[in-house]
């Protein structure tokens, strides 16, 4: 972990030296907003195709920062990062509002989840109607129906007899 937060600490250098935000580097690179975050903090893996256009919005990454950020990453999760105060408040309203959210998805899809691997986020700034500025947070997920454990259909299964 310690090698995994110097090189998000390099990566990171890299972008507070060009002064670009998150979201100009994703117009420049194609991606999400938040999935540029990912790759900059090594929650998640760089794909060949796209580093040609990361190398063109931060030129500094140096080769050696490419070729981390192209392995698989070792994704983690801090639990003491949840009394940080917006990722308290992201917490908060995902708690608040997963009932009613889980049975809409039951009612619009059937007995299933959202997948958080086939998965797009970002985050926007929009005005209200009031004028004042508005988070827009949008969670896009693959729907994945829940399967009946029929033991005619375990392909595993069907091998080890």
């Amino acid at each position: 972990m310690e090698s995994k937060a110097r090189v998000v600490s390099s990566i990171l250098a890299v972008k507070h030296k060009c002064g670009k935000s998150y979201s100009e580097i994703a117009e420049e690179t194609g991606l999400t907003n938040v999935y540029v975050g990912q790759l900059l903090r090594r929650q998640a893996q760089l794909k060949p195709s796209t580093v040609p256009k990361l190398r063109a919005s931060l030129p500094d990454l140096t080769d050696d920062l490419i070729q981390e950020m192209m392995n698989p990453p070792m994704r983690s999760y801090d639990p003491s990062i949840v009394r940080e105060p917006a990722i308290y408040r992201l917490n908060e309203a995902v708690m608040h509002f997963g009932e009613s959210i889980k049975e809409i998805i039951n009612e619009d899809f059937g007995d299933g989840i959202m997948s958080a691997i086939d998965f797009y986020c970002s985050v926007d700034k929009i005005k209200g109607v009031d004028g004042k500025d508005r988070v827009v947070v949008i969670f896009d997920g693959k729907y994945l129906p829940h399967s009946e454990m029929r033991s005619e259909d375990m392909v595993s299964r069907i091998r080890l007899q």
